[in-house]
């Protein structure tokens, strides 16, 4: 699903990535874990072409997702791929404060113009699937924190992407919450075959992943 070689990345003299190789399977849930600072919410700005690696070409650097290569494509290119191919789920669930959950959820399928009757569809599936459906016409400030983020999380999987790419995903919600998400990751994967990277310092969601790489200064172990 995603194949990465010789990812480096530099802020001035700060060498924050320095040629990381990664590859993740489809269907895989893979925990990044480490300390702060190790490069980890950097590398995952990459993997999902929020940011780009530094000097890709002199390093042969190479980032491919399912076969396609994004290096070097041009940011409206990059925006079209970004929006078919990608999911995002942050530590804060970024819903824009003045819109319903499913206007929230919706915001993908309208950038990319697709058929509103199929996308409302969609939308009440992953509402039932995600056990929120009472709060389709709630704004996110009369939501719960669990709540707000089972949203993003239907926000982010409305396109059918690829791959979700999540930072810290339960960091801002309590044990319980937090527990619940974990599954409910698991679960989307087992039904839709869905591919999660996942930046974490959760301990017991690292552990229950299929795959744990540890980073450290800039590397993976």
């Amino acid at each position: 699903m995603i194949k990465a070689k010789n990812i480096h990345k530099s802020y001035g003299d700060l060498e924050v990535l320095k040629g990381v190789d990664i590859h993740v399977k489809e269907g895989e849930v893979v925990s990044i874990v480490g300390e702060s600072g190790a490069g980890k919410s950097t590398l995952l700005q990459i993997l999902g072409t929020l940011d780009a690696p530094t000097h890709p070409d002199k390093h042969q650097t190479q980032i491919t997702l399912n076969g396609q290569s994004f290096v070097n494509m041009r940011d409206r290119e990059l925006s079209k791929f970004r929006n078919r191919n990608i999911g995002f789920v942050f530590q804060f669930h970024q819903l824009l404060p003045e819109f319903t959950a499913l206007e929230n959820v919706l915001l993908p399928t309208r950038i990319s113009g697709q058929n509103e009757k199929e996308s409302l569809e969609n939308a009440y599936r992953l509402f039932e699937d995600l056990h929120i459906t009472g709060r389709l016409h709630h704004k996110p400030g009369e939501m719960s924190g669990g709540e707000a983020q089972r949203v993003a999380v239907a926000r982010a999987l409305i396109n059918s992407p690829k791959i979700i790419y999540a930072d810290e995903p339960t960091g801002n919600l309590d044990s319980k919450n937090a527990d619940d998400l974990h599954r409910l990751f698991f679960d989307l994967r087992d039904k839709y075959n869905q591919t999660f990277v996942i930046v974490t310092h959760n301990a017991g969601l690292a552990e229950i992943t299929d795959r744990k790489l540890v980073m450290k200064d800039g590397m993976i172990l």
